[in-house]
């Protein structure tokens, strides 16, 4: 497992584009027997587009955002309304569906798509974004699958949001400095509490070079400290919800 996962991180930050970032997060989904993915994210601005990756089908994909479906999908409602994973499946349920929701499912199972396992992101910069592992049976295989690396999918599902967003949503100033995407994802980072070496363990580069961004969006914010630097961040973000 540990060589899978490092392949996975290996993959995800030697690559930027959308393709590669997908074929990453379908190697490590194919390794843990849990089939299909599916990545969904919406800035925070109420005109924004809705972004998706996957290896869903794409006949199935392109259906769903042709009819926005995201706003009746009852797996996002969920993820919207809870910071807990959750498993799903038309069984699972514990509130009615309305009319739309059930026939979404339905029509999701045509393609293979009726059970699954959803991580929700929250954060200032989106208005939704979710991981969802799926499989085409909630047999007792993908339940266990789940269940053993519950809390690997929730960092894959982490670590795929903090770089695919870069991609999708790639504005990266901080009051209205534009940091480069190195200097912006160490910075988040750092605003999360991580060290420059802890930084670079997740990035998959080394201390120095880490805090070497780092120094970098110090200088350019015109500040002296990380801490100075992660409140400008707090603030420019807060900015942007607003």
């Amino acid at each position: 497992m540990d060589r899978v996962f490092q392949t996975f991180i290996d993959s995800l930050y030697s690559n930027s584009d959308i393709p590669a970032l997908g074929t990453a997060m379908t190697g490590i989904a194919t390794a843990l027997d849990l089939g299909t993915f599916a990545y969904l994210f919406a800035g925070r601005q109420s005109n924004a587009d809705v972004k998706l990756i996957s290896n869903y089908p794409p006949a199935w994909t392109s259906h769903y955002l042709a009819n926005g479906y995201e706003h009746i999908d009852p797996v996002i409602d969920r993820a919207v309304r809870t910071c807990e994973p959750f498993q799903w499946g038309c069984q699972r349920w514990s509130h009615d569906l309305c009319g739309p929701q059930f026939q979404l499912l339905e029509d999701a199972a045509h393609f293979g798509i009726r059970c699954g396992f959803t991580i929700p992101i929250h954060e200032p910069v989106s208005r939704i974004a979710a991981v969802t592992f799926a499989s085409d049976d909630c047999h007792p295989k993908f339940t266990r699958c789940v269940d053993r690396h519950r809390s690997l999918l929730q960092l894959l599902a982490i670590l795929f949001h903090s770089r695919a967003r870069l991609t999708l949503s790639p504005e990266r100033s901080v009051m209205g400095i534009v940091l480069s995407p190195r200097e912006y994802e160490c910075l988040e980072w750092a605003a999360k509490g991580k060290s420059a070496w802890e930084i670079g363990c997740i990035l998959n580069i080394s201390r120095r070079t880490a805090a070497f961004h780092l120094d970098n969006a110090k200088s350019k914010l015109s500040v002296r400290t990380i801490s100075q630097a992660v409140a400008l961040l707090a603030t420019s973000m807060q900015s942007k919800v607003l």
